[in-house]
């Protein structure tokens, strides 16, 4: 039989400090466990069924002399019931992570990805770029949405709109989505068929993507037409409405419209900064607001708790979607990048604006290298001349047989 431990008393056991298990009596095998580094905690010594078990109790003197041979005493009891602790503790971790699981966001499954890949990126541009489609494209759409959660329908509305204006594009972005739902169910973080895969499943609701390569698309609007649109435009209402008449007078991408937020803006300052993370270069950005661009921001209702400056009526961020079916609403044989091209061919066709400050407005990258080292600014005074210029353009509607220009000064 074994001998039973003499019951210590509290300052008996704070002055336990031999490495090993100090047993402290008052309750069957509750011991005092120090480390050789000198930590302490607290272990119970019970035999659950046929099976010796030690079950930690918590560290000392966190736990107490009392807490702890209360705490022996309640497992004890478990045990004579039938029950297991150690088999509880370990259903609960099981419980615990698949809970877990269930909070994790598609965006968190990205994050989570490309940390693991980090190593791996033949360089940061090519990581970035991998990023920034599923942030622009993505994030919008279902971005918030629990990974578990995220459905062919999901899909499809971020697919949908770029499918066939920009096919390169949306087939990688397909593709990386698909490797993020792979990623995440080995992580146990979401079951069942990928919802992403283009064999059998997607493949059946978009078109193949050697088909459209050789389709001819109208996506920007012709210079002449996009007074006539504008004055459409501002006749209908809702969050797309306004985030489309946005990003006719900014000349920004759909994606930096969409995600745009309140804390981006300065309406003293008349500038929209936005981070290196939201735009497609990965570098901070500064768009000059015209006083267009100003009284739409002014007239926008804040929703509270919510930052987006164009939320949809659920409070989160429209989708490109939205804008596309309200260019279709319009007639407009154009699609929201299409703006894009439209100011850029108004700088070229109707303005002396120079075109490298047309480039610089529409934050793309200056191709040849010297140049860029040599231009270290952003022309951005130069720029908010040319976006109230062409504010103004888009709000006059063209009467035919007659061309409007902008005796613009050249912006060297």
């Amino acid at each position: 039989m074994a001998k039973k431990a003499a019951e210590l008393g509290a300052l008996e056991v704070g002055r336990l400090k031999t490495p090993g298990l100090n047993f402290v009596g008052g309750v069957a095998g509750l011991a005092l466990q120090v480390a050789p580094t000198g930590s302490r905690s607290w272990v119970l010594r019970i035999m659950v069924g046929d099976k010796r078990r030690e079950l930690g109790l918590g560290g000392f003197p966190d736990v107490p002399l009392a807490d702890a041979r209360r705490l022996a005493r309640d497992l004890r009891e478990s045990v004579r019931a039938g029950r297991d602790p150690v088999a509880e503790k370990h259903a609960a971790k099981i419980l615990l992570k698949a809970n877990q699981a269930l909070e994790v966001t598609f965006e968190q499954a990205v994050a989570a990805y490309l940390k693991g890949k980090a190593g791996e990126w033949g360089n940061a541009k090519h990581a970035q770029q991998w990023s920034n489609t599923l942030t622009t494209y993505a994030f919008p759409v279902f971005g918030k949405v629990p990974v578990h959660a995220v459905t062919t329908e999901h899909v499809l509305c971020a697919l949908d709109p770029i499918w066939h204006v920009k096919n390169e594009t949306a087939t990688r972005v397909r593709g990386r989505i698909e490797t993020v739902l792979d990623f995440a169910a080995t992580k146990k973080w979401r079951t069942g068929e990928n919802v992403a895969r283009w064999k059998g499943h997607l493949q059946m609701s978009l078109a193949q993507p050697s088909k459209i390569a050789t389709v001819e698309h109208h996506t920007a609007l012709p210079i002449g037409e996009v007074g006539d649109f504008m004055v459409k435009l501002r006749k209908l209402s809702g969050p797309s409405a306004r985030a489309l008449e946005f990003l006719t007078l900014t000349a920004a991408r759909a994606g930096e419209v969409r995600g745009a937020v309140w804390s981006e803006i300065d309406l003293d300052a008349a500038t929209w900064s936005l981070s290196g993370e939201r735009m497609k270069a990965g570098k901070p950005h500064r768009v000059p607001l015209s006083e267009p661009a100003l009284e739409l921001l002014r007239k926008q209702e804040r929703i509270g708790g919510c930052d987006l400056v164009f939320p949809s009526h659920r409070a989160v961020a429209i989708s490109d979607m939205g804008m596309t079916q309200t260019c279709r609403r319009l007639g407009g044989r154009c699609v929201p990048h299409g703006m894009r091209s439209t100011f850029r061919d108004w700088v070229s066709e109707r303005t002396n604006y120079a075109g490298d400050l047309a480039e610089m407005a529409l934050s793309h990258q200056i191709p040849n290298k010297v140049e860029a080292a040599y231009r270290r600014g952003d022309m951005f005074e130069k720029r908010r001349g040319m976006m109230q210029a062409w504010s103004a353009f888009v709000a006059m509607p063209e009467v035919k047989g007659t061309v409007v220009s902008i005796n613009a000064a050249s912006a060297a």
